[in-house]
């Protein structure tokens, strides 16, 4: 199935869309035909890639769907991006074509970067007024000249290390994954899945929206996230399954009362590793376990979950039907229940490669397998437990640290709301462990207090040298905690030590 035809799942007079206005499936697959036909008169042809930024809507979804049906491919763009940002992936991509939510100055961004041509830029607004007053030819069908592996989307990367890199997606890739992810998690046109998560992030675009369109199932979008108008839109429109990071699940587990989220029989959380303490807490006030899974841009994006009758807390799950994953020692070989190593996957949601990097590709995909760079160990049930990123593990004085660890034990400890833990560069160790906290409010640090609850769980190796208390730790759009940046602020020494 190519990714375009899953707008056909529904039937015509079905919800497709709550929100800001209610659409039907008829309306949807009407309003991907439009833009559709606008698209191919602009000039948008099989092979080019054509940019897409924009907040969460319905629009994003006809925009897209519309891309990909004309076989362009679709380089969703993060919206908080810089204009520096977005003009080295637009170079970087060749992108001629741009969709968005307002038309953007990118001008002497692009002078900068040597961007050589035209681009065309189409407003969303705009493009919905030009659509009410005028009719366009309707596009070719073309789907007989795509097959599965035909490329669907370059999903840019966060650039944790040096530029982004565009992982290249087919329509077999995602389709595929989004089928997988039924199997692993059951539902059907009768549900109503919160889109809370950006649709240019591929957690929400093959979790919460290509998910519910393979079933007719509705979707209920929403632009941000708060508290407050996440549960007045779950009582609203009936939502049933939640995707969510673990921050927002944080707050909810704090905020809101216990017959708020009644209505939703799963909770889905990727994206982060889910700490222990807001899981727990979660299920106390709730009554229903998060199910936790993994995934990377990579492999379209969900590589293993949680069953939903059968969750284990700190498990990243079992993979997904039609996935082979495996952990791997230093030379890629197999090694036992309990030791960790990385995972690597095999499986039709892999991505071609890397957009223009066949170095870059190589290193990722060898033997026909996808090196995720993600340390983790599995059980003899075959659930999977993630220690933590490769390129994120500390070694001092020789020994391996795993942050995850330590900040498990933070986060359970009183008043501490969030915490991340990193490697500092110390001139005897090599490495030293620092740690960074969010206090619960009314909270204050005692160091000592802290590094003694530490040093009765873990070796001492392990302890932080010092600790750092913050308003807030830097984060992405999905809630994942940007450890490049605490380290990057070590590098230019603007971090504060506290206590």
């Amino acid at each position: 199935m190519l990714l375009h035809q899953l707008i056909s799942r529904g039937t015509d007079d079905c919800i497709a869309f709550h929100g800001k206005e209610t659409v039907a499936y008829g309306r949807f697959r009407a309003e991907v035909a439009a833009y559709r036909a606008f698209l191919h008169h602009a000039g948008v042809k099989a092979g080019d890639n054509v940019g897409l930024i924009s907040r969460n809507a319905a629009e994003f979804v006809y925009a897209y769907m519309a891309v990909v049906s004309l076989g362009a491919v679709v380089v969703p763009l993060n919206f908080q991006l810089t204009a520096r940002e977005i003009a080295y992936i637009i170079n970087d991509a060749r992108i001629r074509h741009l969709i968005t939510a307002e038309t953007l100055s990118l001008g002497a961004e692009l002078d900068r970067c040597g961007y050589q041509g035209e681009l065309a830029q189409y407003a969303i607004p705009a493009l919905k007024a030009r659509l009410a007053a005028e009719t366009f030819p309707p596009a070719p069908d073309i789907d007989a000249t795509l097959g599965e592996d035909s490329p669907c989307v370059i999903i840019y990367t966060s650039g944790t290390t040096g530029n982004p890199k565009g992982a290249v997606l087919t329509h077999g890739n995602l389709v595929s994954n989004a089928a997988a992810f039924r199997e692993a998690l059951p539902i059907d046109a009768a549900d109503n899945v919160l889109c809370v998560l950006p649709m240019y992030h591929c957690f929400a675009w093959t979790c919460a929206v290509l998910n519910p369109l393979l079933c007719g199932a509705s979707i209920t979008v929403l632009d941000g996230f708060t508290p407050k108008e996440t549960i007045a839109a779950v009582k609203q429109h009936g939502v049933t399954v939640m995707y969510g990071v673990p921050p927002m699940y944080n707050l909810l587990a704090r905020a809101g009362e216990a017959d708020d989220l009644a209505g939703i029989r799963f909770f889905v959380s990727g994206g982060a590793p889910l700490p222990e303490k807001i899981a727990r807490q979660f299920r106390e006030k709730y009554g229903r376990p998060i199910i936790e899974g993994y995934g990377l841009s990579e492999a379209s994006p969900v590589v293993t979950l949680n069953p939903p009758d059968k969750t284990k807390y700190y498990s990243i799950g079992k993979p997904l039907p039609g996935l082979e994953v495996r952990i791997a020692g230093p030379k890629g070989e197999p090694v036992a229940p309990g030791t960790v190593g990385e995972i690597i996957v095999k499986g039709p949601s892999v991505m071609q490669g890397y957009h223009n990097l066949p170095l870059e590709t190589s290193v990722a995909l060898r033997d026909g397998w996808l090196h995720t760079g993600d340390l983790a160990y599995r059980d003899t049930e075959w659930y999977f437990y993630i220690v933590d990123r490769l390129k994120d593990l500390i070694i001092a004085n020789g020994e391996n640290v795993y942050p995850r660890e330590i900040e498990e034990l933070l986060y359970a400890y009183p008043g501490v709301a969030e915490a991340a833990v990193i490697g500092v560069p110390d001139e005897l160790r090599g490495q030293a462990v620092r740690a960074y906290l969010v206090l619960a409010d009314g909270h204050t640090l005692d160091k000592k207090a802290v590094r003694d609850y530490l040093a009765a769980n873990l070796a001492a190796y392990k302890l932080p040298r010092d600790y750092i208390v913050l308003d807030a730790l830097p984060k992405n759009q999905t809630g994942k905690i940007l450890k490049r940046v605490l380290r990057d602020q070590v590098a230019a020494g603007t971090a504060e030590q506290v206590g």
